[in-house]
């Protein structure tokens, strides 16, 4: 029975990636992996295969340029910032045509335009906010009306182009729940700009700060000032991409040239407290070696939260996608540069629909969407379950994924915790091992030794009582024996007569 149920999922499998768990589908035009614990690389079969290229010409809005963002909004409607043609398109929850165009908009009784619409998102109350980058500004419409704009920030921490004054020019923007508005803003290293819910800048926000070396440190106290003017500065990394997710938590990319860390969640105080799983590192392709086209450091443009702690990272240098789940284990990689349908020229910006996800390529000047296949449905799916604490269920999920993907360290991981869960901690033990897992290998194999000890604890009292028992009757008995010895007739002194 167990052979004709690994029969029929490979049978699905070739059927929906042709090709086997070794490598991946000859359908997809890229390569899937993954990493194991020696930060190896394993292919895998496809999560996720290339479904629409979608230009504006398509749906009925002319030829796209530039595009450099896009955002879904309540209703489903999707939201493109057609950076060339200075406009917003509008398109409906299917993106079969388009069902608006912004392309000027009132402005307290005048009609205004926007200068490179670079950034683009909106509220749950339907309000749309446009970074206008070349305008300096960030305009709030609610229908076709601006109902507030916010422009020229004014503040002591921020600092000037060198003639007294700062150029805001916003790149990215997002909006959480109480309102407050989050800005990625060109030449800003202090951090994420934050203004309040009347447009007020109140400071920065998830300020990164750059670890300097101890030689580093040395080699700039014995440099030259010529010498130091041509050495790198010493600021913070910008940041690149923003979402938001529904508890208000701030997931926001950023470049990170040590290939570690591209992407945090930062919490309403400003602090990181992303996860970063196993191997410490949530920053796209492991830096693995020169010679391997995988090595990184990738470079992370974007990224999308999509639910249930799962977020996905765009990585423009090779055009991978990276998922990770929200204890910062990767889950699966896709995507690709090149010229076939379903790669990338210069991927700008992803999203999610769904069970969907969605890249815009700024060369192409197209939407190109991914559907998930068996495999990345089964991964996605074990991921939410354990998320909302249903470990029985994600184990039968988990179990099918290693049906088609028996090297998968992450599956034999999710069971053994799931195990771990159930306090069944033998069989976590084995399945942690197997996905190499030290830190919940160590934990189950305490519970183990702990549950072993108290198993025999009723055994180990009870012998302890009985030798105690053996030992006091013993000690009687012997002393009444010398006891009785010493009082028989003649066992005292010799008699001389």
């Amino acid at each position: 029975m167990r052979h004709a149920v690994i029969f029929t999922f490979l049978v699905l499998n070739a059927l929906s990636f042709g090709a086997g768990a070794a490598h991946a589908s000859s359908v997809a035009p890229y390569d899937s992996y993954n990493y194991d614990y020696w930060e190896d690389i394993v292919f895998t079969p496809s999560p996720y295969l290339p479904g629409r290229s979608i230009s504006g010409a398509e749906i009925g809005a002319g030829t796209f340029s530039g595009p450099q963002d896009m955002c879904v909004g309540p209703d489903g409607l999707v939201y493109i910032a057609d950076t060339g043609n200075n406009r917003i398109v509008v398109l409906d929850a299917g993106m079969t045509g388009a069902v608006n165009i912004i392309d000027s908009f009132d402005n307290n009784g005048a009609r205004d335009t926007f200068n490179a619409p670079y950034g683009v998102t909106v509220t749950d109350g339907g309000l749309l906010y446009v970074a206008d980058s070349q305008n300096g500004r960030v305009v709030v419409l609610d229908g076709g009306r601006a109902v507030k704009v916010i422009c020229d920030p004014e503040s002591d921490m921020l600092e000037s182009d060198g003639h007294g004054s700062f150029i805001f020019q916003p790149l990215k923007v997002a909006v959480d729940y109480a309102g407050r508005v989050y800005v990625i803003a060109f030449g800003v290293f202090q951090g994420i700009m934050v203004f309040d819910s009347e447009g007020g800048f109140t400071g920065f926000f998830g300020t990164i700060n750059v670890k300097i070396t101890l030689w580093e440190i040395i080699w700039r106290t014995l440099s030259t000032k010529a010498e130091r003017s041509r050495q790198q500065l010493f600021i913070p990394t910008e940041f690149t991409g923003i979402d938001v997710d529904p508890d208000g938590f701030i997931y926001a990319s950023n470049i990170d040239v040590d290939g570690k860390q591209a992407v945090r969640r930062i919490n309403p105080k400003g602090e990181d407290v992303i996860r970063k799983g196993e191997n410490e590192n949530v920053g796209g392709d492991l830096s693995i070696g020169a010679f391997n086209k995988y090595s990184g450091p990738s470079y992370i443009i974007d990224v999308v939260y999509r639910g249930k702690g799962v977020y996905s990272l765009l990585d423009s240098k090779r055009g991978r996608i990276f998922t990770y789940d929200h204890e910062g284990n990767l889950l699966y990689i896709f995507g690709g540069l090149g010229t076939q349908a379903g790669t990338f020229k210069q991927p700008s910006a992803i999203e999610s629909f769904g069970s969907r996800i969605a890249v815009l390529d700024a060369s192409r000047n197209e939407i190109i969407t991914f559907d998930e296949t068996l495999y990345g449905r089964l991964i996605n799916e074990a991921v939410a379950l354990r998320y909302d604490g249903d470990e029985s269920q994600a184990v039968e999920k988990w179990t099918q994924v290693l049906l088609l993907n028996e090297n998968l360290e992450l599956a034999n991981v999710g069971i053994g915790k799931a195990y771990l869960t159930s306090g069944d901690n033998a069989s976590a033990m084995k399945y942690l091992k197997l996905g190499k897992d030290r830190i919940y290998y160590s934990i189950a194999y305490k519970r183990y030794r702990n549950d072993i000890l108290k198993a025999s604890l009723p055994y180990v009292l009870t012998a302890v009582m009985a030798l105690i028992a053996a030992s006091f009757i013993y000690g009687r008995v012997r002393r009444r024996r010398n006891k009785d010895g010493g009082s028989k007739p003649g066992g005292g002194l010799l008699n001389d007569g």
